[in-house]
């Protein structure tokens, strides 16, 4: 694994260049020479907060203000058929 730092300026000029480089490890972006952020993979960041990748059920559960909301789509009756080949 390999540790890269941008600083702040060069960051903004060349995202890309901090995104492949955070594909090999951790990208330390650094304001007036200090580190100040880092970038990290996805994965990488739930592995290091102890969590799997989040749901979509767990998303639409964490949106503020929607509790109480009922969702009862009507079934639809679809029959299905094999496939006829000419």
């Amino acid at each position: 694994m390999s540790v890269h730092t941008f600083s702040s300026r060069d960051f903004t000029r060349d995202v890309s260049a901090a995104k492949r480089a955070a594909v090999e490890g951790p990208v330390f972006i650094t304001d007036r020479g200090r580190p100040a952020f880092a970038l990290l993979k996805i994965e990488d960041y739930y592995r290091i907060v102890g969590q799997g990748e989040p749901t979509f059920l767990s998303v639409m559960d964490g949106i503020a203000g929607a509790g109480g909301i009922e969702f009862n789509p009507p079934r639809l009756d679809i029959q299905s058929r094999p496939a006829e080949f000419d």
